[in-house]
């Protein structure tokens, strides 16, 4: 039999005997019509706790009255459920590790938080989080909920956690107690309807009372049924009410700012968006295709608020714009999940900058083994019925993601799903796709974005995007015919003729994957949208050399993403029309017909045609100037476009964020003369970032030729040395680092440059890529892809350097004449002292080490200033 404590009491003797007395962990729920029914039994239990000298801690919260006011012996905390659930727990449970073990703890009605959160899911996470946390500190703990007002989602979770459930009733003046569970105590009366009379609580045995007293106090059924739904639905169906005309103009329009706060945004940013240029109709259309509830998340309101922006600003735009039919998984889906599987523990040490990391790699095991609840499973399923076998792609689309300031682009992971098999087998490779997102929270890169831009403690939530691929099929192969990204704001004007205003395209033939990810062995087309015949390159070999080579495409028949060479994605199907996006190479042609060969595929991908003769540059410019005027800054979009046969063509948008760049101030021209033996490297570009000058305070250069020397597995070390490098702390920490390297920084093909993840060199201020491991490796200037957005995020500067080119010099016996600081920082790096160098400009020269960089002429000079 249990051992009891008595000195443990609810401040109600009577009632402390039909419970069999309090035992230490016992969290008690009461389940009330009103909260003053709650308030009656909150007061007796307080004034013995104080009388006790027990520590006494009451969490305020809700809207009601307070249960207690201030007095001595009562420790009040008041807290703010619109923090976001993460901070809301973190706080709480901060307090309650505070006072230790033993305590009493009071908390409001947690039917508030259904309010505030919308979701009822939420608060039985929020009970199913709180209550075993409690128990293990031997705490007694009331709590309270409204009775018939939450769905089974609040209900089951808090029944099955909590140690007593007692249902309170009050009629004609009395209180009745119900007990519903009590954990490990039982006697022969204790679950009847208990009379609250003076100091004692009675069995109820009449009949005819306790059906007097239930009755009274339960709804109709009609309306039982409708409570059972909870907050979330029962705020659509008022919305949908309100569409057919049920509500006064005033409650609508609350009721619509209510909504997009519960299914939009809390960004007050992009909540001003929402308001003017979405409408009741499109959020109810949202809770329509919500999978759970909670919010959609960051990508899916930029792509709806975007595409509504265009809706309303010109006609054309409902026909021109490709319809979508997404779904969304609303984030509570997330915290829901995280708490199935155990992982929520994990996610708080997340937190902590200090121990963000801990345990992460075990969370992301746990998410991508884990379950989902049988009704969202039966939510999944059909929605796939819906989409039948169309392929979709699952985007993540957490709360802070394509925010303004914060675009998280790359962080996370979206998944392609070709779709094809039976229904089990694709509901399968959809659950496979959705885990992926969810650990990919848990990743390094994503964890340390959050920590270096001081968002551990913000809620982020993720919610998922899940988009039918814009596109069609060719043969086996699936695709559309365009895709890519454009900004608003052209940060690479690579010519005088280039107006920034006028914004920039980075198109690629296929699906979008090879416009936003850096690919190592092919290129893309880069288009100024006011003069899209001027290209970077600088002659015919040049951009037959620079024409992107692979293609993106879903085979159909593997049931995967694939990247296949152009030619062969071509062959599939002749209906493509070729001439609209490539262009023959006459040299290739002639050299066949010297040689007798036929059937030679001379076709290269230039998009002339397209961007010549049709009013595709027209539409993306005017599309990117509408969506910048309407959010009064700049942004970065995803697109597709499709040319079906007799038809007009389709754009669709898939996203729209805040882009990240500023226009480039003038600039001071550099001194007009500078003594050879005072530059240490000039550039005619490519050049990406703002202009500007500024100063140089550590060199930090991979040697060319001897790290082309170097077997593979050791230029991995040599990536790994250079994150150790660029965030040396304390008094060695340099504020600008110029990082220099040959061929690609941040490749994932090491015979192509320097493996390094971003994270390893986020500190650097100027990022060189040093054209001369290989002469056939030429620098992809990376617009548009998460790379770029990187950069454009942290305010690098981007330059590649030809040496042997005229115009470019690199004066790399200045670096290796300086003392190699490597060993001092390093000692463990004494082998690769001929490899890297890690410099001082002060130790070369007294003359501080300068950086003039002029985007808008594509150069940049770095020399010793003489003239300071």
């Amino acid at each position: 039999m249990p051992v009891f404590d008595t000195t443990l009491s609810t401040g109600l003797p009577g009632l402390d005997r039909v419970l069999r007395g309090l035992m230490p962990g016992d969290n008690i729920v009461f389940q009330v019509g009103d909260v003053r029914d709650y308030a009656a039994f909150v007061k007796p239990y307080c004034a013995t706790a104080v009388a006790q000298g027990r520590k006494l801690v009451y969490f305020r919260f809700a809207r009601h009255d307070p249960l207690l006011e201030p007095a001595e012996g009562i420790e009040i905390r008041v807290l703010d459920p619109e923090a976001g659930f993460e901070t809301f727990l973190d706080e709480i449970h901060r307090s309650i590790e505070e006072a230790g073990r033993g305590a009493y703890y009071v908390f409001d009605c947690l039917s508030d938080l259904a309010v505030d959160w919308y979701s009822d899911r939420m608060v039985g996470n929020f009970f199913m989080l709180t209550c075993p946390y409690l128990y293990d500190l031997e705490t007694i703990t009331y709590f309270a909920i409204l009775r018939d007002y939450h769905s089974v989602h609040a209900t089951d979770p808090i029944a099955e956690t909590t140690q007593l459930l007692l249902d309170v009733y009050r009629h004609k003046g009395v209180y009745y107690l119900y007990p519903l569970k009590v954990l490990h105590r039982y006697s022969g009366t204790m679950h009847m309807l208990h009379a609250w009379e003076g100091d004692t609580f009675k069995p109820v045995s009449e009949s005819y009372i306790i059906s007097e007293v239930l009755h009274a106090a339960s709804t109709l059924p009609t309306d039982w049924t409708r409570s059972l739904i909870g907050v979330w639905q029962k705020t659509f169906a008022l919305a949908a009410d309100a569409l057919k005309g049920g509500l006064p103009a005033e409650e609508t329009e609350a009721l619509f700012k209510r909504l997009l706060r519960m299914a939009v945004s809390r960004d007050r940013r992009v909540l001003d968006l929402a308001e003017r240029y979405l409408t009741l109709h499109d959020v109810v259309e949202i809770g329509n295709r919500m999978i759970g509830t909670g919010l959609i998340g960051g990508k899916a309101a930029g792509m709806l608020i975007a595409r509504a922006i265009l809706k309303r600003s010109d006609p054309r735009w409902l026909e021109r714009l490709e319809e979508h039919d997404s779904f969304y998984i609303g984030s509570d889906v997330f915290y829901t999940f995280l708490v199935r599987n155990g992982c929520w523990w994990v996610r708080q040490k997340q937190r902590n900058p200090a121990s963000f990391l801990d345990g992460a790699e075990m969370g992301r095991q746990r998410i991508l083994t884990g379950t989902f609840p049988d009704y969202i499973e039966r939510q999944f399923e059909e929605m796939l019925d819906y989409f039948g076998q169309s392929p979709i792609i699952v985007r993540s689309s957490s709360l802070l993601e394509d925010n303004f300031g914060n675009a998280f682009a790359g962080k996370y992971d979206s998944v392609f799903c070709a779709n094809q098999g039976s229904r089990h087998k694709r509901l399968a490779d959809f659950i496979s796709a959705v885990r992926t997102i969810y650990a990919s929270t848990m990743s390094e890169k994503a964890l340390s974005y959050r920590a270096r831009r001081g968002m551990l403690d913000r809620d982020e939530q993720m919610a998922l995007l899940v988009q039918r691929v814009s596109g069609s099929s060719h043969g086996s192969f699936y695709f559309p015919h365009v895709a890519g990204v454009g900004f608003s704001f052209n940060p690479y004007v690579w010519n005088e003729y280039i107006e920034p205003e006028a914004g920039l395209l980075r198109l690629v033939f296929g699906l979008g994957t090879r416009a936003v990810d850096r690919a190592d062995d092919d290129y893309t087309r880069v288009v100024a949208l006011n003069a899209p015949d001027r290209r970077p390159e600088s002659s015919f070999d040049k951009i037959r050399q620079y024409a992107q080579r692979r293609v993106d495409v879903l085979d159909l028949e593997a049931n995967l993403l694939i990247s296949t060479d152009f030619p062969t994605v071509v062959q599939q199907d002749p209906a493509i029309p070729l001439r609209l996006f490539a262009s023959r190479d006459e040299q290739v042609e002639r050299q066949a017909r010297e040689r007798g060969q036929k059937n030679v595929f001379s076709w290269f991908l230039t998009f002339d045609e397209l961007l010549a003769n049709t009013s595709f540059v027209d539409d993306m410019r005017c599309m990117l100037a509408t969506l910048s005027d309407a959010y009064h800054y700049p942004v970065d979009t995803e697109f597709t476009a499709n040319f079906p046969s007799g038809g007009d063509y389709r754009i669709n948008l898939v996203q729209c964020r805040p882009l990240q760049v500023k226009s480039s101030l003038p600039i001071v021209e550099p001194p007009a003369t500078i003594a050879g033996e005072d530059l240490l490297l000039a550039t005619s570009g490519p050049v990406i970032g703002q202009s500007r000058i500024d100063s140089i305070d550590r060199i930090i250069c991979v040697v060319p030729e001897m790290y082309g020397r170097l077997p593979i597995s050791e230029r991995y070390r040599i990536a790994r040395l250079i994150g150790q490098l660029t965030h040396i702390g304390g008094p060695d920490k340099a504020n600008n680092i110029l990082l220099l390297g040959p061929g690609r920084w941040g490749t994932t093909t090491p015979s192509l440059g320097v493996p390094v993840s971003f994270a390893e060199i986020n500190t650097i201020s100027f990022l060189c890529e040093i054209v001369a491991m290989r002469e056939d490796l030429v620098p992809d200037v990376s617009l548009g892809t998460h790379f770029f957005s990187e950069l454009v995020e942290m305010d690098m500067l981007y330059l590649a350097l030809f040496p042997n080119h005229e115009g470019n010099v690199f004066n790399l016996e200045l670096i290796k004449a300086a003392p190699n600081k490597l060993v001092e920082y390093l000692p463990q790096a004494a082998a690769y002292t001929e490899i890297v160098k890690i410099v001082n400009p002060a130790d070369i020269r007294r003359d501080p080490l300068r950086i003039n960089a002029n985007t808008l002429k594509q150069r940049v000079l770095c020399y010793f200033d003489r003239q300071s």
